[in-house]
């Protein structure tokens, strides 16, 4: 019940002066700085210690960002190097690479097996605040919260638990890329009938694959509904923003969707 009260009604983590080093500190700071409200709230959301609005970072950057990086790369070219994606207006290429460049991530994740841990995030600098004179820096991008990545582990641990043959991974990414409900595609038919041809294959391949599993269909269906649990920011701030710095990563994957 704590938990849930505290996910609707608010953390009340820094409230709590035991948990806060330097309370009294920080108070008289923030209050000569007289920061916004958006500043207060990511400084709160790092020093935070409940599950909800806990921030984190990975545990081992360097190593973790280069394999999500690949990951991501392979991900871009699977879209790059399908025939039918080809044919679609370059609009609608980059509405569904925006839709889709995250769901499809996360299933290069699990087929990749790419597992990682993080730890909290270092709560920022007195001096670096007091220097900075309240300005806003990182405020307005959100930081990966415990609970989030808890959220992304778990759709690992699903995809991971069925056991995904490569055949099966790719044609659930295809079904994942190919979405008509995406807002503004001009070719909103022709997408539907690639999702529906990529649903398809991949129920024929389970049938010599699984003979006997006649739910696995609908389980793999289910599962991939969760790919949408985890916004593409905690990805971006998780895995890319160590290597990117400010740069805006859709723009970086949308050049190298279009890349001759």
């Amino acid at each position: 019940m704590a938990c849930i009260e505290e996910f609707y009604n608010g953390c009340r983590c820094s409230s709590n002066g035991e948990r806060q080093p330097n309370a009294i500190l920080y108070n008289i700071l923030s209050q000569k700085e007289n920061h916004s409200n958006s500043h207060n709230y990511s400084v709160s959301q790092r020093n935070c210690h409940c599950e909800v609005r806990r921030s984190v970072c990975l545990k081992t950057p360097v190593q973790t960002c280069q394999v999500a990086s690949d990951v991501l790369v392979r991900t871009v070219r699977f879209m790059k190097n399908l025939p039918s994606f080809q044919q679609l207006p370059d609009k609608d290429q980059l509405s569904l690479l925006q839709s889709g460049w995250a769901p499809l991530f996360i299933l290069g994740l699990a087929q990749e097996g790419v597992s990682f841990e993080v730890t909290d995030s270092p709560a920022p600098s007195m001096l670096k605040r007091i220097l900075l004179n309240g300005q806003r820096e990182e405020s307005d991008r959100a930081h990966p919260t415990l609970a989030g990545v808890q959220r992304l582990k778990s759709c690992l641990n699903k995809f991971w638990s069925l056991d995904l043959s490569p055949k099966e991974y790719a044609y659930l990414k295809g079904a994942m890329l190919f979405n008509p409900d995406v807002p503004g595609l001009r070719s909103s038919v022709f997408i539907d009938s690639l999702q529906q041809e990529a649903q398809r294959a991949l129920r024929e391949i389970l049938v010599p694959l699984h003979p006997e599993d006649r739910g696995r269909f609908a389980r793999i269906l289910l599962t991939a509904s969760t790919l949408n649990t985890t916004p593409p920011a905690l990805i971006t701030e998780l895995f890319f923003r160590p290597v990117i710095g400010q740069a805006d990563l859709l723009e970086l994957l949308a050049e190298m969707l279009l890349a001759k």
